[in-house]
């Protein structure tokens, strides 16, 4: 099942499931006790918004060994979490924004997103994929000069628009064996499986959990492969007019266009 947040002609947002050419509203709470209805629109007169509002966005670094590889690093023993503001929240379509702060060297991250659909804690690795809502694509845009010369990486993930969720959360998939790609102006990038990952997503969430209840919402971005922009050589850099995608099987894709910041 996909399901989509989106914004109708009048201003209004909605949840609804997609089914062929129209949304099926949901009413109630997507994480709790939300029914599809009868009560359609066509898809064509909905603009998708991302497809929920976290309240926290967790992600991982260097959770591919060839991404490890290309940045100069060893393969982690654990996961290593970084948090992005939830600020940075971005649409399918919504442009990602150059910052005026530091606008030279802004790269693409194409990652596997996991929804947590209800509160977790102390999970067991055999029952993690249970509080899982759904999937969507996510680009953890990065300021990589912020990132080099700070001593986290946060405020390098955090700028505004450097979140890109979408273009829907897709409740029936197996995490594990997913192409994942991303492509700039059409050009492909990156090109992997979800099965490389180091940490697979019950491990993820059984390793969070450990530490911090994961509540409704929430969104764990999984790492991101190789091919990222400042291992090209020379590195490619995000600029005004590109068009930044990744497409993962099974979900579809999430499209922005890259502009400055005014």
């Amino acid at each position: 099942m996909r399901i989509a947040r989106f914004k109708t002609k009048d201003g209004a947002v909605h949840y609804g499931v997609i089914r062929d050419d129209s949304i099926f509203l949901i009413k109630g709470d997507i994480l709790g006790d939300g029914k599809e209805t009868s009560r359609k629109v066509p898809l064509r007169d909905v603009k998708l918004l991302a497809p929920i509002v976290p309240p926290n966005i967790l992600a991982l670094g260097v959770n591919y060994k060839a991404h490890a590889e290309e940045g100069g690093s060893s393969a982690p023993k654990a996961p290593a979490l970084f948090i992005k503001a939830t600020s940075a929240l971005n649409d399918p379509g919504g442009p990602i924004l150059l910052p005026k702060l530091a606008p030279t060297q802004i790269d693409y991250e194409a990652e596997l997103a996991v929804i947590i659909k209800k509160a977790a804690r102390h999970v067991a690795r055999d029952q993690a994929l249970d509080v899982v809502l759904g999937y969507t694509c996510a680009n953890d845009v990065s300021a990589r000069d912020c990132q080099r010369n700070d001593l986290q990486w946060a405020r390098a993930k955090s700028f505004e628009t450097f979140a890109p969720l979408g273009p829907w959360i897709e409740t029936d998939l197996d995490p594990t064996n997913r192409n994942i790609c991303s492509r700039l102006n059409g050009k492909i990038m990156q090109q992997s499986n979800t099965s490389l990952m180091i940490f697979d997503v019950a491990y993820v969430i059984h390793y969070l959990s450990q530490c911090m209840t994961l509540l409704p919402g929430t969104v764990i971005i999984t790492g991101t492969p190789a091919g990222c922009g400042f291992a090209q050589n020379p590195p490619v850099w995000l600029k005004p007019g590109d068009v930044i995608e990744v497409e993962i099987d099974g979900i579809g894709v999430l499209s922005n266009p890259v502009v400055a910041e005014t």
